[in-house]
């Protein structure tokens, strides 16, 4: 089946940005920052193959995919909920799955072409080099995230409005550290901290694979904004600082709001409006709009945007008392997680193999 015909809704054909900015060239090949070459030769040492490190031949019901409770869903116990057969509420966790996947596959393919963005733009060669690490992340993960979700889920949704509309304000941008903050720390903190959500609920093999694997690179990502910025801000006039801080602000409620998945009761003829309230009001969403604020908010408040206009925006959200998470400490557990799901699965597999050797052994002595 065509790619075009797995998607819930129209979907354009492509997306063009005229991308604004110099392209910079630098000629000092010489050392550079001890941290930033560090973390470059990470990210070269971690590359891996999407084909051969995900268990592909695991099988996924399109209509549990996640396993999740079903009270992750926003109407969940509402009058639209009971009046769903149990078609139709296997269809909406179907549909669930398949938008937060879709949304993540946009992301990713939004994350490889900032990162390929910021090689051209930022004017320091040790993170030109880190950034050409981060493209090919970004392009694995694309591929897995395409190809769970047209093989296993079998329907995709076009990109979300906000999600959209921050990424064109991201490459748009002249500024070459706005790539960083729009993708390094609000696109790529927001997708960890969902990741890490989904990665922690699930029951099923195949997405705890996915997730735990992507966010193994993810803590390398957030960890470069963080040690580029950090620097270039405290550089940066009162005024520079209040132009970022307003970006970040805007782009947080772009965020936000994205995940209120207005697309998703639309095609089962849930007005939005009705929805909304719905949406704010379900304990889980509730504590899923704050914990994917997790990353976000120690980051900014790290790189020395903290002015009183964005703490009052993160009151707001209620996710000011984020600032004091120990960010250092998330990334460190994103990528133990992915070590210890490696040791098990290679354990497994080769105590797999030796009953499979036993059990010929033990045929061959019978004959």
């Amino acid at each position: 089946m065509a790619m075009e015909d797995l998607y819930i809704l129209p979907s354009e054909d492509g997306w063009s940005v005229d991308a604004a900015g110099a392209t910079r060239f630098n000629w000092d090949y010489e050392d550079g920052r001890e941290k930033l070459l560090a973390l470059y030769q990470k990210g070269k040492d971690k590359q891996w193959d999407a084909e051969k490190r995900i268990d592909w031949d695991l099988e996924v019901d399109p209509y549990n995919a996640l396993g999740l409770p079903d009270e992750s869903i926003a109407i969940y116990g509402s009058r639209f909920w009971d009046a769903m057969s149990e078609k139709e509420r296997a269809d909406l966790r179907r549909h669930s799955c398949s938008w937060q996947f879709s949304q993540f596959l946009h992301g990713e393919q939004g994350a490889m072409i900032t990162a390929a963005r910021i090689v051209e733009t930022v004017p320091d060669l040790d993170a030109k080099f880190y950034s050409a690490t981060q493209t090919m992340d970004e392009a694995r993960h694309a591929e897995l995230y395409s190809r769970f979700l047209r093989e296993k889920i079998g329907m995709l949704y076009p990109i979300n409005d906000q999600l959209q509309s921050l990424l064109g304000d991201t490459l748009t941008d002249s500024r070459w550290d706005m790539p960083y903050l729009g993708m390094q720390v609000l696109i790529e903190g927001l997708a960890l901290a969902a990741f890490g959500l989904l990665r922690d609920l699930t029951t099923k093999p195949l997405p705890k694979q996915i997730l735990t694997y992507v966010m193994q690179d993810e803590a390398r990502h957030v960890a470069f904004g963080r040690l580029t910025l950090r620097d270039y801000y405290k550089q940066l006039t009162e005024a520079e600082r209040r132009e970022r801080e307003d970006f970040v602000i805007e782009g947080c409620y772009l965020m936000r709001d994205r995940i209120r998945g207005i697309e998703i009761w639309q095609n089962f003829g849930i007005e939005p409006r009705e929805v909304k309230p719905l949406v704010e009001d379900s304990p889980y969403m509730q504590a899923f709009r704050k914990l994917l604020f997790s990353r976000i908010v120690p980051c900014v408040r790290d790189i020395g945007l903290w002015g009183e206009r964005l703490q009052q925006a993160y009151v707001d959200m209620g996710v000011l008392e984020m600032g004091d998470a120990n960010l250092d400490l998330l990334m460190r557990q994103d990528e133990d997680l992915a070590e210890k799901l490696d040791a098990e699965r290679f354990q497994a597999e080769e105590e797999e193999r030796k009953a499979e050797v036993h059990e010929a052994i033990a045929l061959g002595a019978q004959d």
